[in-house]
């Protein structure tokens, strides 16, 4: 059987597929590594991985091959760790054969028999807190006929994480135990870290592609209902296995569990990947981003018109924008792709969760505090138009350049009927390099 050195690559890129078709003996090492790095902006946690990265790299193989996996645990690791593979058929799933000491290396060798999409984790008591670290990752067994060809594969595991201080508090965050035992996650993510999946970290496609995504849920606790918002999923391996379902909308994903999506991108724009428990999206960190490029397609997706409805009660005022500029045409995207999903599209927010942004006293008394919430986020309580709203604003200060963030802005303040006004670039700039200033 001939020896094959595998190739691994940290998330959201994946090994390329398998082109042969013989079995063979796959050889794999990790690494279990206990790093300090960032969860969030400006948020450090002191993550157990695998390798390194959470996740750990998808390790890819062909159903009949024997892998050999080497399990070294770092020296400088504070305890003992294992793996259990979901793909393995044997005691633990390897993790009885693999329990390693700091400074020592562990050899398990299986077969892989069944094809699928297969988590893996660390199964050392107590194993919540060792997933809760970050310490997994997905194992995929294609069939021995291989895997249809498709235009790009993706890699995203989510995960709930327990800190005892809130959501997006600077410096080093440490792990809560109780917070775990309750199942009260302070932060749950897609590949270990909040904004892990957008703007220069988003996946990407060209309109008329075809995707493979492999998606896991590693928990520990929370089961995950996978969506992305304006796209149909053509082909879900339900729980990794070989049982395909078609034209799904949201699937959901056991802990502990795992699916292989496929869909095409036909319609170019930006799309968010969410855990449609939609708190978890908007205000715990599940939200990445799939942009597509390409020509558009009105055959398949167009605005019409907006404006009031005609002969009832006006909702907005707001007339159609003119486009009178490329900066006025790409504000008008950022705020069609982004901002309107939770401030809406007429930019009438959502009463008690999302303030207005149309006719905004908040907004338009105040320009260079609009730029710091669109930097830097914002949570707690504000008063717009009178009324209060208690919700959190996610950071686009990593995601959107300082010419999208002026744009975007300058729209809002002409259309909406809102005052009027212009943002620049260099506005934006001064903004960013004064750092984060209280609202």
């Amino acid at each position: 059987m001939p020896v094959i050195e595998e190739t691994l690559v940290d998330a959201p890129n994946v090994p390329p597929p398998i082109q042969r078709d013989y079995p063979a003996r796959v050889v794999i090492h990790l690494e279990t590594k206990e790093v300090v790095k960032e969860i969030a902006d400006g948020v450090r946690y002191d993550f157990w991985t695998f390798n390194g990265s959470v996740p750990g790299p998808l390790m890819r193989v062909r159903e009949g091959d024997t892998v050999e996996l080497h399990l070294r645990n770092s020296p400088s690791s504070h305890m003992s760790h294992n793996i259990d593979m979901h793909a393995v058929m044997g005691p633990g799933g390897g993790a009885a054969a693999t329990v390693t000491p700091p400074g020592h290396e562990s050899v398990l060798r299986f077969k892989a028999m069944l094809p699928g999409i297969f988590i893996y984790h660390c199964a050392t008591p107590p194993v919540p807190m060792h997933i809760a670290n970050g310490m997994y990752g997905l194992i995929l067994v294609e069939p021995a006929k291989g895997l249809p060809k498709v235009d790009h594969e993706y890699y995203v595991v989510q995960g709930d994480f327990y800190t005892s201080e809130p959501y997006h508090t600077p410096g080093l965050s440490t792990f809560d135990m109780k917070k775990l035992l309750l199942e009260q996650p302070t932060y749950v993510l897609f590949n270990g870290r909040e904004d892990s999946l957008v703007g220069a970290r988003a996946l990407t496609s060209r309109a008329g592609d075809h995707v493979r995504l492999y998606f896991g849920d590693a928990g520990p606790n929370l089961v995950s209902s996978f969506h992305i918002i304006g796209q149909i999923f053509d082909d879900v391996n339900v729980e990794g296995g070989t049982l395909v379902n078609h034209n799904v909308q949201t699937t959901l994903v056991p802990a502990g569990g795992a699916a292989m999506i496929q869909f095409r991108t036909l319609v170019p724009g930006t799309y968010l990947l969410v855990d449609h428990s939609i708190t978890r999206a908007f205000m715990q960190g599940a939200l990445g981003q799939l942009i597509v490029q390409g020509p558009a397609a009105p055959e398949l997706y167009q605005q019409v018109s907006s404006g009031p409805v005609a002969g009832g009660t006006v909702i907005t005022s707001l007339p159609a924008a003119p486009v009178v500029s490329d900066d006025m045409a790409d504000g008008k995207r950022i705020f069609t792709q982004i901002c309107s999903v939770c401030h809406q599209a007429d930019a009438m927010g959502l009463p008690g969760a999302f303030p207005p942004l149309a006719m905004s006293d908040f907004l338009n008394s105040d320009h260079k505090r609009a730029i710091g919430i669109v930097l830097h986020g914002l949570s707690g309580r504000i008063t717009v138009n009178h009324t209060g709203y208690e919700s959190v604003m996610p950071v686009f200060g990593n995601q959107l350049s300082d010419a999208e963030i002026a744009h975007v802005l300058t729209y809002v303040l002409n259309n909406f009927s809102n005052q009027g006004g212009a943002v620049t670039a260099e506005d934006v700039r001064k903004v960013r390099s004064a750092g984060k200033t209280a609202p």
